[in-house]
């Protein structure tokens, strides 16, 4: 008598594990697709500036008698693109199992960029005109405060990292570090935006 052929056992049941890329994680990916789309965000919001600039009716820029804090911005311009170098440091200190270093960068990028934060909110209380002044005063207020929601979201990532860091939770390898990178690429987004915005609002 002929043997009956069985299937073999599966112990997996339901549908089949996704697909994943062998060269990008899913969260890296997903981080860089979400600042692609930020990126698209604070292009409308320069739209918005430069179009408020070409239709002042007079030359000078910006339109009397409003005046800009350029040196203050200046001090926070140089204050947050030291934070990039303190995050740089933090990430490789954990890629080297250099705990220390690793808590000691993220509490110094997130000092810093409280002190930027800080030293914005101070400028909008001196600043000498409000958002409902002209075109010029809600462009400014918006391009500014559009990013200074940004500094705020990332310096939450960035308590939250190193309240993981003191708690031990990070290390050497690419997937256990995870949590130290994604705040850090935001956090590299958040200092370029705010180059550009120097550079438009306050030198241009």
């Amino acid at each position: 008598m002929a043997s009956v052929a069985h299937a073999p056992e599966h112990d997996h049941h339901g549908p089949p594990a996704a697909n994943v890329s062998s060269r990008v994680d899913a969260r890296l990916l997903g981080i860089y697709i979400f600042i692609a789309s930020e990126v698209m965000l604070f292009g409308s919001f320069f739209t918005a500036f430069f179009f408020a600039r070409i239709i002042v009716p007079n030359e000078t820029w910006p339109p009397e008698p409003f005046e800009l804090p350029v040196y203050l911005a200046l001090i926070n311009t140089i204050i947050l693109v030291t934070s990039s170098f303190t995050m740089h440091w933090a990430l490789q200190s954990i890629k080297r199992n250099y705990r220390a270093g690793l808590i000691a960068g993220l509490t110094l990028t997130f000092l810093l960029g409280l002190t930027f934060l800080l030293i914005q909110a101070r400028e909008y209380t001196r600043i000498g005109f409000a958002p409902k002044d002209l075109a010029f005063g809600s462009s400014f207020f918006g391009l500014t405060g559009l990013h200074g929601m940004h500094v705020f979201v990332g310096l939450n990532l960035l308590l939250y990292a190193l309240i993981r860091s003191i708690r031990g939770h990070f290390g050497p390898k690419a997937h256990d570090h995870l949590g130290v990178e994604i705040p850090g690429i935001y956090w590299h987004f958040v200092d370029v935006m705010w180059i550009i915005v120097y550079v438009t609002v306050y030198v241009i």
